[in-house]
């Protein structure tokens, strides 16, 4: 055995025996209690970062810890693959999406090879597979069968110049972030998924996903958003039309004076009258440039304009200005507000604004409103004024009388509201799965056949990043003959948003290579539910909603039995670090920063804050690097030891280095000692230095396997082995005792093995198994190495610490506090005092009170 530690020579030899031997690999077991540990695989974008080797190294732990614990472990990798960055990389590179993706790939499996994961490359797919994505094509069919897929007009942000739509992410400031160009809003024709059809179980199963942080279930709640209340029609003044509106107040209704209109309601051009045209047209031209989000949020100016049109309040048959307004968006309840500026905060500024009429119609108890003297909306309870036949209820009783009221008139109806609204799948690019539809002039939208699946996506397109999909420019793809009628026909020029694929990626990995289906009913009852899911939080309302979704189709569809994904969830924090900037030349990375100055001009740096590690802060590190110079253990150990794994990490190069020290020590340790554990063993020993050395070892056995096993807390694991560690280094009497040692020693190694493999795995062939240690199994702790013959107390006099006693494990309060009472130290500080008073915290603390 070499004296060093040589991490490269270690981590390559085991990377190639798990290579070699496939250690990794698993089928269906029904003998077996299975455990599918999953992460949310990566879009390859050519390098792994921090935020991967963190990830990936949590996921890792908890799949080996699995597999030595017995259980039959599913842990896969493939990628996310489809998406904008490889189209507009073809586009400046002058290369095919294709080839940048799959070069990608190549680079990044090749890195986390080198970390060491433990899955089952077998498994492995890209979502732009054709073997993958014809059979999300297939449901895609299924669906649109069933009702579930469906196409219809809708609002997208379009460049004039670049001839193309764009996502709310290629926006910035109302300019296409390629061209600069204003974004239009045009309405075009656009495939929906229905999962407002699924919106009350998404909502219901959320009281049942125990194992799920309640930060994302209550996000998941509030994007659904039920609410109940009334829908309400407001007639529109000399118009046969009316204005729908969704209120949960309808015991405000006497008091609404004014009705507020998304600028992007339907309805809104047709109320705008001559003289207000040109006004109302530049308001929405403005709206459009605002973020959909930051329009909503309390701090945000509320602004806006008056179309000229009245509608009628349908209880006090009051005129009602008509207002667009931009705090109200087209995707909550009916896109128009009934705006009661009494009794809701946002409209009453608004009302103030733009001088509009104000009724109170709730008093409270004890208080009397008057909208001359409000200096703010009231919000609570109290009973009804100013409001008819209704004058005096309570206000909750008061929404069910009015409602009823409504239905009966005709003019309403109780209702459910979501805010949830369906998924819109469509996207105008080229880099995604084609959307298996042709169009037909005779026949219309025609389901391409199944025998006649997949619609492959043509490599021989050209990519100017002008003009909207090249798709739509290949004859040789969009020309096709009609399914049905034999006459020519165009084929759909959209393809999914890649939430589509990423949606049941989960489901393949269970069958990746059967070919009948897009899912082999027998494995996946075996594997799905995923047992452990980690990713991120910032997916908690799209990647993690429309997963659960296509479970639920899937499972209508008869394909499988699961109601839902993921039992277990885990939302990893971030990996942050601090930030430089040079005067000069902005940004700095790390390698461009020595001893505080800024290595391309000489200047001082400036130190920033500590932020999520990103290109364009320059503040990474590059994980190759790391891996490089300590090693792949060093990186996985730190990542792990440096914050709980919910929390954010933040980089610190002596915590690296300090990982880099204890992986040495437990190789020297086991080095220094190696040809003292050689030859028969007796059992471990029983007396003094040794009963210690045992308990201290079943004792972090037991708190390391508690630690790992659902709780994640992989920093007070690791702590407590390190503390181990000393204890061995302490541990004088090792030549009398080397099976005591071995014991330790051993439990150490197989404790460590799932944050650090590679030494583990070396460490253990050394001490001379022959056995993978992965096979050898999950150490197992002796309650009776546990009991303790001794118990150090803690004595007090006055609340402070004045010595300290050791007593039999079982000793009786008396003999404690006679214990205690003799301790030369105490006695010192009771001298010319009376004690009045002796509390006894069994097994921890003598607090003695004198005077």
């Amino acid at each position: 055995m070499e004296e060093r530690y040589n991490p490269k020579s270690v981590e390559s030899t085991w990377q190639s025996f798990w290579q070699k031997n496939k250690s990794f690999k698993v089928c269906e077991d029904p003998t077996r209690k299975k455990y599918y540990l999953l992460e949310m695989f990566p879009y390859p974008s050519g390098r792994i970062h921090m935020g991967h080797v963190r990830n990936y190294s949590i996921g890792d732990v908890v799949a080996r810890f699995k597999r030595m614990q017995g259980f039959n472990v599913l842990h896969p990798m493939g990628w996310d693959a489809f998406g904008m960055p490889a189209e507009n990389a073809a586009i400046q590179h002058g290369t095919h999406p294709a080839k940048w993706t799959y070069e990608n790939i190549d680079n990044m499996r090749s890195q986390l090879k080198k970390m060491g994961l433990s899955y089952d490359w077998d498994r492995e797919f890209a979502t732009c597979d054709v073997d993958y994505y014809k059979w999300e094509q297939l449901v895609f069919l299924k669906m649109f069968e069933r009702g579930l897929a469906y196409k219809k007009t809708s609002a997208v942000n379009w460049c004039p110049d670049c001839q193309t739509v764009l996502a709310n992410e290629q926006v910035e400031d109302g300019c296409c972030w390629r061209c600069d160009s204003e974004v239009e809003a045009k309405e075009l024709d656009q495939w929906f998924f229905k999962i407002t059809e699924y919106a009350q179980e998404l909502l219901d199963w959320t009281e049942h996903l125990e194992g799920w942080p309640e930060p994302v279930l209550t996000m998941q709640r509030n994007w659904i958003g039920r609410s109940t209340g009334c829908e309400i029609e407001f007639p529109i003044e000399h118009s046969v039309n009316k204005i729908r509106v969704f209120t949960t107040r309808p015991d405000t209704l006497f008091g609404a004076t004014f009705m507020s209109l998304a600028p992007e309601h339907p309805m809104a051009m047709e109320l705008v009258t001559e003289g207000q045209r040109a006004e109302v047209e530049a308001f929405i031209a403005k709206v459009r440039r605002q973020d959909k989000a930051r329009r909503t949020s309390d701090d945000f100016e509320k602004e806006g304009v008056f179309t000229g049109t009245c509608c009628i309040n349908p209880l006090t048959r009051q005129k009602m200005p008509v207002y667009l307004a931009n705090f109200v968006l087209m995707e909550y309840g009916t896109g128009a507000v009934m705006a009661v500026p009494t009794h809701d905060q946002r409209d009453f500024e608004f009302a103030g604004k733009y001088r509009l009429p104000l009724s109170v119609v709730i008093q409270p108890e004890g208080q009397t409103l008057s909208p001359e003297t409000m200096t703010e909306a009231w919000t609570g309870p109290g009973r009804l004024v100013n409001s008819g036949q209704f004058d005096g209820l309570e206000n909750e009783t008061a929404k069910e009388k009015i409602a009823e009221f409504l239905e009966v008139e005709g003019i309403g109806r109780k209702t459910i509201n979501y805010r949830l609204r369906d998924w819109g799948v469509s996207r105008q690019r080229y880099w995604g799965t084609p959307i298996p539809i042709i169009y037909c002039d005779v026949c219309g939208t025609v389901p391409v056949p199944e025998k006649d699946l997949p619609v492959v996506l043509p490599t021989d397109v050209e990519f100017t990043g002008e003009g909207g999909s090249p798709l739509a420019k290949n004859q040789s793809f969009l020309t096709v003959t009609c399914p049905q009628c034999g006459e020519a026909a165009r084929r759909e020029t959209d393809t999914f948003d890649t939430f589509v694929e990423s949606s049941w990626y989960f489901a393949r990995y269970a069958c990746p290579d059967f070919p009948s289906g897009p899912i082999d009913r027998q494995a996946v009852e075996y594997w799905l539910p995923v047992d452990q899911y980690i990713g991120g939080i910032e997916h908690a309302v799209m990647h993690l909603l429309y997963a659960r979704f296509f479970t639920k189709v899937l499972r209508d569809l008869g394909m499988m039995q699961v109601d839902e994904p993921f039992t277990n969830l885990l939302t990893q924090g971030m990996v942050c670090k601090e930030t430089w900037s040079c005067p000069k030349h902005g940004w700095l990375f790390p390698e461009e920063l020595v001893d505080g100055r800024c290595v391309k001009c000489q200047s001082e740096a400036k130190v920033g804050r500590t932020e999520k590690m990103s290109k364009s802060k320059k503040n990474v590190i590059d994980p190759d690097g790391l891996i490089d110079r300590y090693g792949a253990d060093t990186a996985r150990l730190f990542s792990l030891f440096a914050a709980p794994p919910e929390k954010d990490l933040e980089w610190n190069e002596q915590g690296v280095e300090g990982c880099y020290r204890f992986l040495h020590r437990v190789w020297r340790a086991v080095y220094d000692n190696l040809e003292l554990m050689q030859g028969p063993q007796e059992h471990p020993g029983s007396e003094g230095e040794a009963r210690t050395l045992r308990r201290i070892t079943h004792r972090t056995i037991k708190k390391v396997t508690e630690d790992i096993d659902g709780r994640f807390h992989f920093n007070t694991a690791i702590a407590a082995v390190m503390e181990l560690v000393n204890a061995i280094y302490a541990f004088e009497a090792k030549r009398e005792n080397p099976a005591v040692l071995r014991e330790s020693l051993e439990a150490v190694v197989r404790l460590l093995a799932p944050f650090v493999p590679h030494i583990a795995e070396e460490l253990w062939a050394r001490l001379g198994h022959q056995e993978d240690l992965l096979l050898a199994g999950w150490p197992s702790w002796d309650e009776a190495a546990l009991v303790e013959d001794e118990k150090l107390i803690v004595v007090q006099v006055n609340g402070k610490v004045r010595g300290k006693v050791t007593v039999p494990a079982g000793a009786d309060e008396a003999a404690v506090r006679e214990a205690a009472l003799g301790d030369p130290n105490v006695a010192r500080f009771l001298e010319g005092k009376s004690v009045r008073k002796v509390v006894v915290v069994p097994g921890r603390l003598v607090n003695v009170v004198a005077g």
